[in-house]
């Protein structure tokens, strides 16, 4: 980032300070503040996998409709699969460009699913157990939330330190293999 940026970045940040401070309020910081401990850190990743398997079905579906045979009104049928390969291939880098990630707050993690993002506060957490490539948040109530480093590119040892320091703060059982 320029330099420019960052310090109207600043000045903006302060000047919504000192309008929180009025109100009572708790002052704002940038997500992933370094200088602030309590700050959010987001842990961004990339997805591989869903675009390689959309482009290779996008792939066999233009073999098989390009080589077979053709009825003899097929202008319509052709334009039209045409766009099922552009749509297809438009989904798949959406995928591909919208990143997975995981935030850590002084009480909540959040990631994106399928359906949106999830948060889970420090209530909801029933464990955090960390392994060699991965990372797995059991929450109380739902399916695990796992986090690789194989198949979505996370950084696993920065997240395992911060998710570790939030489980102590607030007593959820954190298991290291």
């Amino acid at each position: 980032m320029s330099r420019s940026w960052e310090r109207r970045v600043r000045r903006n940040s302060a000047q919504i300070n000192k309008q929180r401070k009025k109100t009572g309020q708790e002052p704002f910081s940038p997500i992933g503040d370094k200088s602030n401990p309590n700050a959010p850190a987001r842990f961004k990743g990339r997805n591989f996998i869903s675009p390689i398997l959309l482009l290779l079905f996008v792939i066999l579906y233009a073999i098989i409709t390009m080589t077979g045979d053709k009825p003899a009104a097929s202008g319509s049928t052709d334009t039209m699969n045409w766009m099922v390969i552009a749509g297809y291939s438009l989904i798949a880098l959406m995928f591909f460009l919208r990143r997975p990630y995981l935030q850590v707050g002084p009480d909540h993690v959040q990631t994106r699913r399928m359906m949106g993002d999830k948060r889970l506060g420090k209530d909801q957490i029933q464990s955090i157990s960390v392994q060699k490539g991965y990372v797995i948040i059991q929450p109380v109530k739902g399916g695990n939330w796992v986090f690789s480093r194989m198949l979505n590119r996370y950084p696993i040892e920065p997240m395992s330190d911060r998710l570790e320091t939030m489980a102590a703060a607030h007593g959820i059982p954190f298991h290291k293999q």
